[in-house]
């Protein structure tokens, strides 16, 4: 990666599903700061799509829901096939500020890594409801166990990668556990990784379409048979 890297060889990805409500804003706070905005409406049932174009996205659409998951390897995949430089992952519920876009860029750049990680616990500024706090702290623990890597945070959607770390993942995991599948991706690859504090909003709005606790030890549940039996 050549320094300084021009914006419009940045790509910020933004998986959404029935997001109308926030994804026009959220887009066009990214758009504004001149990063290519690619917002992947997978496959919502409301105005999502018309509303990340009006906010200044270039919206792909899946045909049906097929999770986070697969809406990020798209719009990755898409980026790839357009020269990006840098992708960036940035959640569509408002969660993120686009103004730590650029300290994720400069953080690659300036620590030759290949993937920068978005941390909300680096410096506490997150402000994060209590049982949300314990079951992140049983993913970072999971992910520090199964994978090595010595990580604050293991399911932030606001990381950024460079073309190299991009093509060194695949997330085939369709739903939320693709946070989980995508650091040991990253394990497997020995790419050099940095973590990044990073501040997450939490609002009512976020915390009803976000993961629900029962979901999250699901998840945790299934992936821990998969590192047994792996």
């Amino acid at each position: 990666m050549h320094s300084p890297l021009g914006r419009d060889k940045i790509f910020v990805i933004i998986a959404a599903f029935n997001e109308e409500r926030m994804i026009g804003n959220v887009a066009a706070q990214v758009c504004r700061l001149g990063y290519q905005t690619v917002v992947v409406d997978d496959g919502s049932k409301d105005g999502t799509r018309l509303e990340a174009f009006r906010g200044g996205a270039l919206v792909i659409e899946h045909p049906f829901n097929l999770g986070q998951g697969a809406a990020l390897q798209t719009g990755i995949d898409f980026a790839l096939r357009q020269g990006a430089e840098v992708i960036v992952t940035f959640d569509a519920d408002g969660q993120h500020s686009a103004s730590e876009i650029a300290p994720l860029v400069q953080t690659l750049e300036s620590r030759h890594a290949d993937f920068a990680l978005g941390s909300r616990f680096l410096d506490n500024s997150s402000a994060i409801p209590l049982a949300r706090r314990l079951l992140l702290k049983a993913a970072i623990a999971f992910t520090r166990l199964t994978t090595g890597l010595k990580l604050t945070d293991a399911h932030n959607g606001l990381r950024a990668m460079t073309r190299r770390g991009a093509e060194a993942i695949r997330v085939r995991q369709n739903r939320m556990a693709h946070a989980s599948e995508m650091l040991s991706q990253i394990a497997v690859s020995g790419l050099p990784y940095v973590e990044q504090p990073v501040t997450i909003q939490y609002t009512a709005y976020s915390l009803a379409k976000g993961q629900k606790a029962r979901d999250s030890v699901l998840i945790l549940m299934d992936l821990v048979a998969r590192a047994l039996y792996r």
